[in-house]
């Protein structure tokens, strides 16, 4: 483990790669961003995602979070990606293109797991929910520490249209909206409906607009707990290690597995 494991965030706007410490949560290089193409097909996200984790140096297998539900290694959607990812195992299209072992979940569940495991979830009983408002809004449910994946909050519908359409942080920057009107209409709106859902013991906010939080946190209205995110837009990129880390435990011990068994293990 002395070079790292390495943890990707794809997003629909950046794909984030850095080396981990997946015992202690810990980013161990600074963090490498390169833009999602655009389109972003298969062919050229898998071309980026090479280019950026070509600079980091580890022979580990890698971690990736992916922006859709990832149901036995098939990407089931694809909202922020191009129509062409649905139907794929994207677990033995990065495998080959990569030539190593990955594990590929769900980029927000990937975010939560790094906040249940080292961040403003460690130690919370109970229901936790973690929110990434973002391009979109991700969500990754836990309870006591256990994940629940594939939840997609994102997508309920609130006034006729998909949450994230309203209350995500792109929505804010598109409307021009400011802190105190985006928490305030927008977003309370969404966290109040998904809080009479789930009735979670602990909200968890991050992405973006984690870093800011001390513009907007102040206007948030909810009955549930609110924290924000410690890793902030580190947390896709740790998460995802942890859980290649988790899969595959020494990278010099574990035997290669065949695609049939990446596919059941990185499966969220």
């Amino acid at each position: 483990m002395s070079d790292g494991w390495i943890g990707v965030d794809i997003g629909g706007t950046g794909i984030k790669v850095g080396l981990v410490d997946p015992v202690a949560g810990d980013m161990t290089s600074d963090r490498v961003k390169l833009p999602t193409p655009h389109p972003a097909t298969p062919e050229r996200v898998i071309a980026t995602l090479e280019e950026a984790a070509g600079q980091l140096e580890s022979q580990n297998p890698i971690g990736i979070g992916f922006p859709a539900a990832i149901v036995n290694g098939v990407a089931t959607m694809a909202t922020h990606m191009d129509p062409a990812w649905i139907g794929r195992d994207v677990i033995e299209e990065f495998s080959s293109a990569l030539g190593r072992q990955v594990t590929v979940i769900n980029d927000a569940d990937s975010a939560g797991l790094a906040e249940v495991r080292f961040g403003a979830g460690k130690g919370q009983k109970g229901v936790v929910l973690m929110l990434t408002l973002g391009t979109g809004i991700g969500s990754a449910l836990f309870i006591d520490g256990q994940l629940v994946p594939n939840t997609e909050l994102g997508h309920i519908k609130i006034k006729g249209r998909p949450a994230e359409q309203r209350a995500a942080a792109s929505a804010r920057e598109r409307k021009g909206l400011s802190w105190e009107h985006w928490v305030k209409r927008r977003v309370n709106e969404y966290l109040q409906e998904v809080d009479g859902l789930i009735w979670p013991d602990l909200i968890i906010l991050g992405g973006g607009v984690s870093r800011h939080s001390h513009k907007w946190a102040k206007y948030l209205d909810v009955r549930a707990p609110v924290a924000i995110a410690s890793l902030q837009n580190n947390a896709g990129i740790v998460g995802a290690a942890v859980r290649a880390y988790e899969t595959y435990g020494s990278s010099a011990e574990t035997p290669k597995r065949t695609t049939a068994q990446r596919t059941r293990e990185g499966a969220s």
